[in-house]
């Protein structure tokens, strides 16, 4: 059986929304000029066991917005490992210091576990086509699980998005259009989805709420699964931010353990951006998120200048905090050291959790001693030029061992 009641809400006003309604935000929020992301709601006192015998991250369907007879779509996501990072940790004087490394999923993000769930849920409503908006890695997530379960998929990128992104899309099955300006996205999508019947992946709304919220909740498998592994909540949970739909999924797992006795407190829930808008925000401490101005990012998956109310509120429940980590040379300097100590090569956009950490432990926000984990979204296989930039030429030479000492010198 499965905990979901069917129902989807506001957790500002408690306004219920139908599952195809649901896409746009709230609207009795919107009305007041406050836009809100709904989320599916469960009945935690079901049975909840892990279905053992389902795929990827579908052994939680029972925590999923998922009916009793629907077929997950399943390219087997989840279940990524939770690293310790045996350099930096220590270098840092943190003694439990872990990455978990979303770079193992099958489009090499954690964009996959929305993808898995979402589509799951557009196919067993019976829709043909998916659309999304998106700088890469949520719509090549998008289009390889669309693919799987035989819907088109429609991805309108950006002109500026790296060729590696748009190459991926096409070849895992999208339909590829890129714009110009970001807006332009969302006023696509809004047209098809009302005109057409197209199921949106991503956001649309205009100013952001968020994600499809049914995918949103794929992101709650991140917290069972380090619970799992750690056995307890850790102290925080680092993740990178755009529209907040992981910061706010990996929050609502925490809360539906704790809700279930499983962990006794919540993680604080700590967001990194290169922008600032949910610093801003936070600062500002008005209802509705401010926006802040827009500029290049190396970190351009989540160079997000508008801040959602879901991921503030992930961030105030947990008492947690935003860090902003906006110089291009400070993140990749993150990556390349994140590369050559721990051998894990994560996008730019992931390696901010670095710099975050560092600027905790220079505030005193963190206890050394206590577990932390560092959400690693994406692969730096994304985005391999920004990379490349900043590494020396590789040497050319004949089989002379003299040639190769003076290269190597």
């Amino acid at each position: 059986m499965t905990a979901w009641t069917g129902r989807l809400s506001c957790s500002r006003c408690n306004t219920v929304v139908g599952r195809l309604a649901a896409f746009a935000g709230c609207p009795s929020c919107t009305a007041e000029s406050v836009p809100m992301n709904v989320h599916p709601v469960y009945d935690l006192s079901a049975d909840l066991s892990v279905d053992g015998d389902a795929p990827g991250l579908f052994r939680h369907r029972r925590l999923l917005p998922l009916d009793e007879g629907d077929v997950p779509v399943s390219l087997g996501e989840g279940d990524t490992p939770l690293l310790p990072m045996t350099r930096i940790g220590p270098s840092l004087g943190l003694d439990a210091l872990f990455l978990k490394d979303e770079t193992r999923g099958p489009t090499w993000s954690y964009k996959d576990r929305l993808a898995a769930v979402a589509v799951t849920r557009a196919r067993a409503d019976g829709s043909d086509t998916v659309v999304v908006g998106t700088t890469g890695n949520h719509g090549a997530a998008s289009a390889a699980y669309a693919t799987a379960a035989g819907l088109r998929c429609v991805a309108i990128t950006m002109v500026s998005v790296p060729e590696t992104m748009k190459v991926l899309m096409q070849v895992l099955g999208a339909e590829v259009v890129a714009v110009h300006q970001p807006a332009e996205r969302w006023s696509l999508m809004r047209q098809a989805v009302a005109d057409r019947g197209w199921v949106p992946l991503s956001g649309l709304a205009d100013p952001p709420v968020g994600s499809n919220p049914f995918g949103v909740d794929g992101y709650k498998t991140i917290a069972y699964e380090i619970v799992e592994d750690l056995g307890e909540a850790p102290q925080a949970v680092l993740v990178p931010i755009a529209y907040g739909d992981g910061l706010m999924g990996i929050h609502r797992g925490f809360t539906d353990l704790l809700a279930l006795g499983r962990i006794d407190r919540l993680p604080r829930m700590i967001a990194v951006e290169p922008l600032g808008p949910y610093s801003a925000s936070l600062v500002d401490g008005a209802d509705a998120p401010v926006s802040v101005d827009g500029r290049p990012s190396v970190a351009f998956s989540i160079a997000g200048t508008v801040a959602t109310r879901q991921g503030l509120d992930a961030i105030r429940e947990s008492s947690g905090r935003a860090i902003v980590v906006g110089d291009d040379s400070e993140i990749l300097a993150a990556q390349r050291r994140i590369a050559s100590e721990e051998g894990l090569y994560q996008e730019a956009s992931a390696a901010v959790i670095l710099p975050a950490l560092e600027r905790m432990l220079v505030d005193g926000d963190l206890d050394p001693g206590a577990p932390v984990v560092a959400i690693g979204t994406s692969s730096g296989l994304k985005d391999v030029g920004a990379t490349a930039g900043y590494l020396p030429d590789v040497p050319v030479i004949g089989d002379d061992l003299g040639e190769l000492d003076a290269a190597l010198r």
